[in-house]
């Protein structure tokens, strides 16, 4: 037997204040405030630690949550990664909403860095309040893109496991930059 996922019940990430970011949320992403738990001590561990542990609507039955811990040390990052890596990629229904998405933010008070073109979807970046990278991606690519992508993949994954340098199955993306 193997594991049958229905879909992803929730994403968690740590947040530096709960309110803070469901307004974040609400405001600048649309995302409904679904429910909070918070207990005085952790359910798994019955460690004494006081948390709220916020639910956000993504959309489609996708979930966003936060946990805000105030007796922990202050939130940080992890410095060995650059902070291009980790992020929470959102999808919108296609470039008008996503160039009217940027608008929306920047009107927010944010910066946002796009639309950037990887080939088979294009994107925006920002940041939320706890220092999460946000993105918004919007695709572009073809159903032939993405079978010729799909074909490719367990080549590229093993060229890569043995050279740790791109491999150029995929180059043909980038050639409509």
């Amino acid at each position: 037997m193997s594991v049958n996922i229905k879909r992803i019940h929730h994403v968690a990430y740590r947040c530096k204040d709960a309110k803070e970011t469901v307004e974040f949320y609400q405001r600048v992403m649309g995302m409904d405030f679904k429910l909070a738990i918070a207990e005085n001590e952790v359910p798994s561990t019955k460690a004494p630690d006081p948390y709220m542990h916020v639910f956000l609507d993504a959309g489609m039955g996708n979930v966003l949550a936060f946990f805000e811990l105030p007796n922990s040390p202050e939130m940080g990052r992890d410095g060995n990664t650059p902070e291009w890596v980790q992020h929470i990629a959102f999808e919108v229904e296609d470039m008008d909403a996503l160039l009217a998405s940027k608008a929306h933010i920047e009107a927010q008070g944010l910066d946002v860095l796009g639309p950037v073109n990887h080939g088979i979807f294009k994107s925006i970046y920002f940041f939320d309040p706890n220092g999460h990278r946000l993105e918004l991606a919007a695709n572009t690519g073809t159903d032939e893109q993405m079978a010729e992508l799909k074909r490719v993949a367990p080549a590229m994954i093993e060229e890569w496991s043995q050279t740790k340098r791109a491999p150029k199955h995929a180059a043909w993306l980038h050639e409509q930059d």
